[in-house]
């Protein structure tokens, strides 16, 4: 394995993609948001009790071509998936706060990551204001490709989640 230098760069870079994840997610510079995932990333994000689904339908149910809770493959469609939740036909806005991060070397190549998380989620429906407050873990692994870290495998597991109780009937 490499020094100690270079392994604490690692995972800086590390940290630096997740965080930039966060941003281009809360911002919704979609264009950006694909490149910090590896060509092949899979998302079990919306498996989470309580995850926001892509809106697509009636409450419960996921965007068109989509299986509700359906782990995501590819930038493209991972990108699509969190576009279609918090930028489709009810835009919502979101804070996305990541702590706390427990990174593993796991080659000179690999690694894989807890980060305990928070996140708030509003959209307004008329005068109502619906929101959703969740707290837990992403569980991720990362690759090197082409000389920078990229997100290849991300689990979102959710440990409470409060919502109004309007949230889901979007």
């Amino acid at each position: 394995m490499s020094t100690p230098i270079e392994q604490l760069l690692a995972i800086e870079e590390i940290k630096r993609v997740f965080a930039g994840r966060l941003r281009c997610m809360d911002t919704k510079d979609w264009d950006r948001y694909a490149t910090f995932h590896t060509e092949d990333v899979v998302s079990d994000s919306w498996n989470s009790p309580g995850a926001a689904q892509p809106a697509g339908g009636p409450a419960g149910t996921a965007a068109p071509g989509r299986r509700a809770g359906a782990p995501v493959v590819g930038p493209a469609a991972l990108t699509e998936a969190i576009r279609s939740t918090l930028d489709g036909r009810i835009p919502v806005t979101s804070v996305h706060h990541g702590h706390t991060p427990e990174i593993e070397l796991t080659s000179e190549a690999t690694a894989r990551g807890v980060w305990a998380m928070e996140d708030r989620l509003w959209f307004t429906r008329g005068e109502i204001t619906e929101w959703l407050h969740g707290y837990g873990h992403y569980h991720e692994e990362y690759r090197k490709a082409g000389g920078r870290w990229l997100i290849s495998y991300r689990r979102l597991e959710r440990l409470r989640v409060d919502a109004s109780p309007g949230f889901y009937d979007r």
